[in-house]
């Protein structure tokens, strides 16, 4: 078993049972049939991969026949950096949407989406959310009964951009149209995360029905039960979304589980408001495209702490939490919701078809460099890219005529763009 940091199939809540916590030792197995874990604390099991955590002060030197060790806990960690980013210096509340090019999709295919579920494997979310709410999420938790708090605010934030609600009239919009959303709790405590809580939420999802699913996590080391699941994922045609990882400048080193989706998965690096690859993103072989992972905004849970997620206020909206993140976590959930948008727009395609309309719409148009993959995603390129039309051309900066000054005192009017609108938004920034 492997830990991760902020990132869940069957859950033996008896960890102190039998034994104290302090002294259980988890080692993961792999069995060949229930009877032989018959005998040993069971600490949790993944039926669908034949996957166990048990007590490995059980196991002894020898592995009882029928099972084989797998090994110990990996880490995971969420791959945001909120506390960076204080609503501050020239940038558009908006840029993201203007920077992909969502505001410009026909209001067709954000109803489209509505086919499409995509689940958030993360740390919950706040169903108070005006955002989050207002899409009835399909809720579940892998390591308790029922949905906890989403202390950290990670879970709520990705959801939001993933599949928040656009047709609400409150707080910002997500990048999924009118996919569905499902949230999929898979952290014990605030941030912490194991390879087989991923595995489990990952599993979860495939066989209730998502078609995307998100994973804002990372971590330097992979497993079998991380392998497995993804492996599961893949073969029953969904789409995996990961962060590339936020270890630019500091040695790229790999990141999981970005490093084992390949041409079926997403992988998707953070972009600045210029067009550019953040220093901070991870390059590597398998970075599909870049999306916007810097200064993005987003709805946080009402738990989620001041210190991580600097709030702002949203001129219109009555209800709501929302902040400002950074990282390659944020990035990964604007790319699965237009992926979202895609896939309902043609139904018939495959995962890796929609990977490859994705890489082949993205602003270098089919090219691939080291540094930014394929390019910054076009949402408005790959969905008329999947009607079969010619992506419109693509203005390398984007935003240059959209830099208004914001303070850390902010007031900005991001209201929800109705689905049968032409997807104007209002924003205005006033500095106080």
């Amino acid at each position: 078993m492997k830990w991760r940091w902020p990132i869940g199939v069957v859950l033996i809540v008896a960890l102190s049972v039998g034994c104290p916590t302090r002294a259980v030792r988890p080692v993961t197995v792999g069995y060949t049939a229930p009877e032989n874990l018959a005998g040993l604390h069971v600490l949790q099991r993944i039926p669908a991969l034949r996957i166990a955590v048990v007590d490995g002060r059980e196991l002894g030197r020898r592995t009882p026949a029928g099972l084989h060790r797998l090994g110990t806990p990996v880490s995971r960690i969420r791959l945001g950096e909120p506390a960076l980013n204080a609503p501050n210096g020239s940038v558009a509340p908006e840029w993201a949407y203007h920077a992909t090019r969502s505001d410009t999709i026909p209001a067709s295919a954000l109803r489209s989406a509505a086919a499409i579920t995509v689940a958030v494997v993360d740390t919950g979310a706040d169903l108070s959310a005006p955002d989050i709410g207002a899409k009835s999420p399909t809720v579940h938790s892998v390591v308790a009964d029922t949905l906890q708090p989403d202390l950290s605010g990670h879970g709520t934030f990705v959801a939001s951009l993933a599949a928040g609600s656009i047709t609400n009239d409150e707080g910002v919009a997500g990048f999924g149209g009118d996919a569905k959303l499902m949230i999929v709790q898979a952290n014990r405590g605030t941030n912490a995360f194991t390879d087989i809580d991923e595995a489990a939420a990952i599993v979860w999802a495939v066989d209730q029905g998502a078609k995307i699913i998100n994973l804002s996590i990372g971590g330097s080391q992979t497993s079998e039960a991380e392998r497995e699941a993804v492996a599961y994922a893949t073969a029953r045609g969904v789409l995996l979304v990961a962060p590339a990882g936020n270890t630019g400048g500091i040695g790229d080193a790999p990141t999981y589980p970005a490093a084992l989706l390949g041409t079926a998965g997403l992988v998707v690096g953070a972009s600045t408001t210029t067009g550019t690859r953040a220093s901070f993103s991870t390059t590597a072989p398998y970075v599909s495209v870049l999306a916007p992972g810097v200064k993005i905004l987003g709805a946080v849970s009402a738990s989620a702490p001041t210190s991580q997620f600097v709030r702002v206020k949203l001129t219109g909206s009555t209800v709501g939490q929302y902040a400002y993140g950074t990282g390659t976590s944020y990035a990964a959930p604007i790319a699965a919701g237009i992926a979202a948008v895609v896939w309902g727009t043609n139904p018939g395609l495959t995962a890796g078809q929609v990977v490859q309309i994705i890489q082949a719409s993205a602003s270098q148009r089919g090219t691939r460099t080291p540094e930014a993959g394929y390019g910054v995603v076009d949402a408005a390129g790959a969905v008329a890219l999947a009607l079969g039309q010619t992506p419109p051309k693509v203005t390398p900066n984007r935003l240059a005529s959209v830099k208004p000054t914001l303070t850390t005192s902010t007031v900005v009017n991001l209201r929800n763009w109705s689905s049968t609108s032409t997807r104007t938004p209002t924003t205005s920034a006033t500095a106080r």
